[in-house]
């Protein structure tokens, strides 16, 4: 990954300096973006300036604008400098539109809103969370395995997969965790369960790294090191700060909770706290925020899934802030693009899967092997995946004798389109997982 080159300086009086000349130029460049975009000064040198400008003018211009519009945020850099951001006209819309569609009251479909389908569309987003994050950060498996891991509850059998079901446990407890305030203990305990039996050193799972363990970020084929995050010594106070943030307990100015969300993914991954295992616990600690400030759409959001399709882009994402000032936001533009990405996955795999289902409910009318009682236990079956029946529920629902119920749902464990348990001596019979699978090679 190229590291972007570093703007010139912006913020020196000419000894020639015309006021009025200045203020013209002004005119010319009326926002923070160049062309349309907020662009760092790593794309901007390649687009022809406005009339009058060369290219460190423009900037010059440019960063003028936008330094009357940063808030500082309490995160520091190497030499005690502030971070700083900015809403553009276009962050504010789509915070908007994450406000009303993914933590509003909006309609939702029924596989969300239905307590008895939302745990296989929430299992399986966890499941792609855990492997996508833990692909960025090196596991090598495939989608198959580690979902047959997870569902199947084996154990790993190497570091990848302990790396995927790390993740799958965290998630979920995230979700627990969600109503609590951030503390050192809650973020120790994050990185110890989704660095468990995975890293170099065991010891280091669950602590701060020491000031002997350099963890510099960098390429490791050329050497060329891409950040240097704060020694060891300032980590104590730099979390509590970061608990502070996060906590809301020092916010002077309004910051709204994406971006804070946003800041805090950052502010980890800048501060580099552990040995390993700092990306997947930064992107641990965006989901605990996101739903700690009621954003729920986000039990089934997947942004690893995201970022995993354009890996240079997220560290590049880091790179550009570091690079301008410390202006973050490069960074929190990449990710509501990602946000954005990630909810429309979303939406895009409910309305696949609908179609599935509604594609399955028409070819039950058409499966003739199966009676009309079983056709619509099926379909029953297809929306209530953990729904349990018993051959007198089935008796009731249709009317028959014990006999025909029996002989109906017996019929359908032996076709395994139902799981057959006998509970003391009540038989019980459940759909598998892949129930809509099964009924499509009925045909």
């Amino acid at each position: 990954m190229k590291i972007p080159r570093r703007p010139p300086e912006w913020n020196l009086v000419p000894a020639d300096f015309q006021p009025e000349l200045f203020l013209k130029q002004m005119e010319s460049v009326p926002d923070v973006m160049a062309r349309g975009k907020y662009r760092h000064w790593d794309k901007l040198i390649y687009l022809k300036p406005p009339e009058g400008l060369d290219h460190k003018a423009w900037w010059q211009l440019i960063k003028w604008r936008r330094t009357a519009q940063y808030k500082a945020i309490p995160l520091k850099d190497l030499l005690n400098g502030d971070f700083v951001y900015l809403t553009t006209d276009a962050m504010a819309i789509q915070l908007r539109d994450l406000d009303l569609g993914a933590g509003g009251k909006i309609q939702m479909p029924t596989q969300i809103t239905n307590p008895d389908t939302r745990d296989r569309y929430y299992v399986g987003s966890l499941i792609e969370e855990a492997i996508t994050s833990s692909q960025l950060e090196g596991a090598a498996t495939t989608r198959v395995v580690a979902k047959e891991m997870i569902r199947s509850g084996r154990k790993p059998k190497d570091r990848s997969e302990q790396m995927i079901l790390n993740n799958f446990v965290t998630m979920k407890r995230i979700c627990a965790l969600k109503d609590e305030p951030l503390t050192q203990d809650l973020i120790l305990n994050l990185h110890r369960m989704v660095t468990k039996d995975t890293l170099d050193k065991p010891d280091a799972a669950g602590r701060l790294r020491r000031p002997d363990e350099n963890v510099d970020v960098g390429d490791e084929i050329s050497g060329k090191v891409f950040h240097t995050p704060p020694p060891a010594e300032q980590l104590e106070g730099r979390l509590s700060a970061m608990c502070v943030f996060a906590n809301e307990a020092s916010s002077e100015r309004f910051i709204h909770p994406v971006i804070r969300s946003i800041i805090l993914h950052f502010w980890l991954a800048y501060d580099h706290p552990f040995v390993d295992g700092n990306g997947r616990t930064a992107r641990a600690l965006f989901y605990w925020s996101m739903l700690r400030h009621g954003y729920w759409l986000f039990e089934f959001v997947s942004i690893s899934q995201t970022i995993l399709k354009a890996p240079a882009r997220y560290g590049r994402a880091f790179l550009l802030t570091e690079t301008d000032g410390n202006d973050l936001t490069y960074f929190i533009i990449y990710h509501l693009e990602v946000i954005e990405n990630a909810v429309s996955q979303l939406h895009e795999y409910i309305q696949r899967k609908t179609d599935e289902l509604k594609k399955v409910e028409m070819e039950l009318k058409g499966i003739t092997i199966l009676n009309h009682r079983q056709r619509a236990l099926m379909g029953h079956a297809v929306r209530h995946p953990s729904f349990l029946y018993t051959i007198e529920s089935h008796r009731l629902s249709h009317n028959v004798v014990y006999q025909t119920a029996r002989t109906d749902l017996l019929d359908l464990a032996e076709r395994n389109l139902l799981t057959a348990r006998k509970r003391a001596n009540t038989w019980t019979f459940s759909a598998p997982p892949d129930l809509e699978q099964r009924l499509q090679n009925l045909n």
